[in-house]
């Protein structure tokens, strides 16, 4: 299994679980029933997802067996020399790692796999590149906080890099490569924090190109770019939860001014992203200074407008989305409210009660998209994260005593609390290194 890394990203303490004992997740049966499906060599590489073993009774040796053959034959096709076969297999490979927890079978084709994804982030074409860096991300996540992950992520860094700061290259690529960085950077960087450093910067130097002028004027955005701030915006705000509690501040002073004045962006999507990460930062910072207040009115005055904007010239759901989000902004800004969201997936549930916690949810889910539940189910480096100890298996036909919806919530808002704590620590010790 692999090893994660203690005090990271408030690791809970060994027993203490983010969720609900219950009955254990799906059987070896229900498993192999679609389990991956045949790559084959030629120029087609059906989905390993679509194809199940059929009806037969197989063992669960032989259904591993099986699985890993045709996981090898995606690989195969990484080197194929039609580019439709590329395409496929790594099509092929993004839908088994977000659905699957393949860490035995990956750790041993590490190399191999980075090997190919590096050749095809180089050499792709614009739809293989985006491929490749998503499906690098999917497999730093599946090898964990351990070595590595790390080992891999300072092989295709600075290919990330190279892409995401040339003007030249293709929006779509660059968007990809901008939340493969943040992600990889996220799940595998050690504690020393110097990839984290310069993975903050590479990003900021993309978005801040959104903020204002010296007159106060914001930039007339490029057809595509609000698409590349907004990934590059999210995937910094992710790394940002990482940082010690003297950088907090320095980014928290520079930054909250210039990203007021991106809420006036004409992209929906770009300005619900600069809200959010507005809260974020002001969370940070009260975790630092629980006396920390805000002093803008002008900020709240802007939060209140974008909560309750009615102008019609914007369509009828990026109203409705953008007015929903800053309501949750402005709340919490003026309150400290949060709106806590329960994540079910097995028998357990996770609560998302903070704006911390949401970035770090959101990231994960936009990577693994429907596979996000099974990999909080089976994942040892989710779980540690979240803080939901090693994956439970039970006995199906033994029933815990049933925890009240109440009872279930302070306990989770308990261990967050000392999740913070031990978080608070960690950037302590980082803080000189920084």
């Amino acid at each position: 299994m692999p090893r994660s890394k203690k005090g990271r990203r408030g690791s809970s303490k060994p027993g203490v679980r983010n969720g609900v004992k219950g009955e254990s997740g799906p059987s070896d049966d229900e498993l192999t029933s679609d389990i991956l499906s045949h790559c084959s060599s030629a120029s087609e590489c059906t989905s390993v997802l679509e194809e199940g073993l059929g009806g037969e009774q197989v063992d669960e040796q032989t259904a591993q067996e099986e699985t890993e053959d045709k996981l090898k034959q995606c690989i195969d096709n990484l080197m194929d020399k039609s580019t439709k076969t590329r395409l496929a297999g790594l099509e092929s490979l993004r839908q088994a790692f977000s659905s699957r927890v393949l860490y035995d079978f990956l750790t041993e084709r590490r190399l191999t796999i980075t090997d190919c994804l590096e050749r095809s982030l180089k050499k792709g074409s614009v739809e293989e590149q985006a491929a490749a860096a998503t499906v690098f991300t999917l497999l730093c996540i599946q090898l964990g906080g351990g070595d590595e992950a790390e080992e891999g992520f300072k092989m295709v860094r600075p290919i990330l890099t190279a892409i995401l700061i040339d003007n030249g290259a293709n929006i779509a690529v660059r968007q990809s490569c901008a939340r493969a960085l943040g992600m990889c950077c996220y799940v595998s960087t050690a504690e020393e924090g110097e990839d984290l450093i310069k993975s903050l910067a590479l990003l900021e130097s993309v978005f801040t190109s959104s903020y204002p002028n010296r007159e106060g004027t914001l930039p007339t955005p490029k057809p595509g770019t609000p698409a590349l701030h907004n990934a590059a915006l999210q995937a910094w705000s992710l790394l940002v939860t990482l940082c010690p509690e003297s950088r907090l501040t320095v980014l928290l002073d520079h930054h909250l001014p210039k990203l007021q004045a991106c809420l006036q962006s004409s992209d929906v999507n770009y300005r619900i992203a600069v809200g959010e990460t507005i809260a974020l930062l002001v969370e940070l910072r009260r975790d630092i200074d629980e006396e920390f207040e805000l002093d803008s009115e002008s900020m709240c005055e802007c939060l209140k407008s974008l909560a309750t904007d009615g102008n019609k010239h914007r369509a009828k759901n990026d109203r409705r989305k953008q007015r929903s989000v800053f309501r949750d902004v402005l709340h919490y800004i003026e309150n400290e409210d949060f709106n806590v969201e329960k994540i079910r997936f097995g028998m357990e549930s996770v609560y998302v009660d903070s704006w911390m916690r949401r970035r770090i949810y959101d990231a994960f889910k936009e990577i693994l998209e429907s596979g996000v539940r099974h990999h909080l189910q089976f994942n040892p480096l989710l779980r540690d994260i979240f803080g939901l100890g090693p994956p439970l298996i039970l006995d199906a036909t033994v029933k815990g005593p049933k925890i009240s919806r109440y009872e279930k919530h302070l306990f989770n808002s308990a261990a967050f609390k000392a999740r913070t704590k031990q978080r608070s620590k960690v950037r302590d010790k980082r803080a000189d290194v920084m």
